[in-house]
């Protein structure tokens, strides 16, 4: 990507942040359906390959079926970019009133024992939102992970985007931040980690709906690191502007094999769980990548 072009994206993403914020809320949901109706016609390769990814989950679905659960898709992608946009303006209070999380004690119980806690989460909903609930509604700060975007600029955007909903973003450099999780956890803190998708040589085959795909280890590392608990979160929206959500029981360490066994265990669980929120809420899912080893394969 050139100068030119990164100046470019990061402009029509300032003026997104900048227009859809001031907008009612009911023309933002407005004009993200519309976007997303817009993209969901031209049938590019980020639809279609979101309609491969819901084919899995959904194996049963015949060609109307996707293409009605693909356009459901891409507007509940647009609404976490319209809700996104608007976040950092957002009454605090309605992180109570608009967002349900079931057995949010699971969660709250896990902190009070003070071993520290990390959240997994797919790529499912707002998990942005899911973020300002819990530093809003929970009133617990936490530390994430953000992958480095191109330009710079619009890695800036995000990560001043994120700190300003009560978040401390790291940048995904590799043994840096994972040292730095492994420290706040010791003290007895919260990281989230979005955690569905790991194309590095790191990542921990799962059997994802039947097929091969590699999630992150890092989750399950850090648990068996620092003795934190893992707790596999799953998203799904409402009606504007409610979305729901769970916590799942702790993933344990097992008690036997070598390092190399339990992540591989506890990545299967994290991977299971998610499974269990995106079967539930297919259109929810906001996986517009190749995710499998075998599409990766076919790419190749």
């Amino acid at each position: 990507m050139g100068k030119a072009q990164d100046r470019l994206v990061d402009g029509l993403y300032g003026l997104g942040w900048a227009a859809v914020k001031k907008l009612p809320e009911p023309a933002a949901v407005a004009l993200g359906r519309r976007i997303a109706d817009s993209v969901w016609k031209r049938r590019g390769k980020s639809v279609l390959r979101l309609e491969s990814n819901l084919a899995r989950v959904v194996p049963d679905a015949g060609p109307e079926r996707l293409r009605e659960l693909s356009r459901a898709g891409m507007r509940s992608y647009m609404r976490y970019w319209m809700e996104s946009f608007r976040l950092p303006a957002m009454d605090a209070r309605r992180f109570s009133t608009d967002v349900e999380i079931a057995d949010e004690h699971i969660l709250r119980e896990a902190m009070a024992s003070g071993r520290g806690v990390i959240v997994a989460l797919p790529h499912l909903a707002n998990w942005d939102l899911a973020g300002a609930w819990v530093t809003g509604h929970v009133g617990i700060p936490f530390t994430t992970v953000a992958e480095r975007l191109k330009p710079e600029s619009l890695y800036d955007r995000f990560v001043a985007y994120r700190e300003s909903l009560g978040m401390e973003v790291l940048p995904h450099n590799g043994g840096a931040a994972f040292g730095t999780l492994a420290r706040r956890l010791r003290s007895g803190g919260l990281i989230c980690l979005v955690a569905d998708r790991d194309l590095s040589a790191s990542g921990v085959e799962v059997d994802f709906f039947g097929a091969a795909a590699r999630m992150p280890a890092g989750p399950a590392l850090l648990a068996q690191q620092t003795g934190a608990a893992l707790l596999p979160v799953t998203l799904h929206y409402g009606e504007t502007p409610r979305m729901y959500g769970r916590i799942h029981p702790e993933v344990a360490v097992p008690e036997a094999g070598t390092r190399t066994e339990k992540t591989a265990v506890m990545t299967q669980a994290v991977a299971d769980a998610f499974a269990a929120g995106i079967a539930a809420h297919p259109e929810d899912w906001h996986m517009l990548q190749r995710l499998w080893l075998d599409d990766l394969e076919e790419r190749a």
